[in-house]
Order: structure tokens, then sequence, then C-alpha cells
């Protein structure tokens, strides 16, 4: 999900204490899983509330994607839905997935060693 507040974009940094992580020291979007049977949009908002403490307001999906990593030895596939969201504030507690967090401008998220993947998402946000 790309949180918005105030024109930029949220990236939380993977720690080395995520146990399914596969880009340590990387910058990352909020997301995560669904639980089975759990709405999209619920979904969305409890993960970002886990990740970061930010309650958000959910916005349209603007891309999708698949990739397919293989995790821990285990090969998995991922359907990426990435949509928007507005956050009231700009204070984030992090999970202990994540060791750090920056506000980004989108336009520069080359900048900040944002994982390769969601370069086509960024662009999207962009209209590139």
């Amino acid at each position: 999900m790309f949180v918005e507040h105030d024109g930029r974009i949220l990236v939380l940094r993977e720690s080395s204490d995520y146990k399914e992580g596969a880009h340590l020291g990387k910058f990352d979007i909020v997301g995560g899983r669904l639980k089975p049977g759990e709405n999209f949009y619920d979904g969305t908002r409890r993960e970002v509330m886990e990740e970061t403490g930010l309650d958000v307001k959910l916005g349209k999906p603007f891309f999708i994607n698949e990739w397919r990593p293989t995790v821990n030895g285990e090969k998995w596939q991922i359907i990426g839905i990435f949509l928007t969201g507005s956050a009231d504030s700009d204070k984030v507690v992090l999970s202990v997935d994540h060791s750090a967090f920056k506000w980004i401008d989108p336009a520069d998220y080359r900048k900040h060693s944002v994982i390769e993947n969601l370069y086509p998402a960024f662009d999207a946000y962009l209209g590139l």
C-alpha cells in the first residue's frame, strides 16, 4: 500500500528479525497477507496498523503485479494489488519486522534503496 501523508509515501526497511524476509536492509511499502476469509480492505487496514500504528483512509487500487520469489527455500507466488491510503499523521510505530522508516518524495524512489519489484508500482503511481 502506498501510504500518503503531505505528498510523501511511507517506506519501511526490512529488519533482520523478519523471518520471511527476502530483502534485508531494503525499503518496502506497507503490506502483507490476508487471513483466510478476511475482506481485502479490512486486511489492508489491519496490516497498515500492525506494521506502522497508522490508521489510514483507503483509496482505490491503481496497479496489480505478480512475482515468484523463493523465501527460506520455498517457492512463493505473490499477487500484489497496490492501492493508496491517506494517513492523518506521520507518527509511525514500527513492528519488529522493520528497523526504520522514511517518508519519501515518490518521484525520488530510486534514491532510497527501494526493492526493485516495486519500481513498476511507483512508475504507475507517478503516471509514467
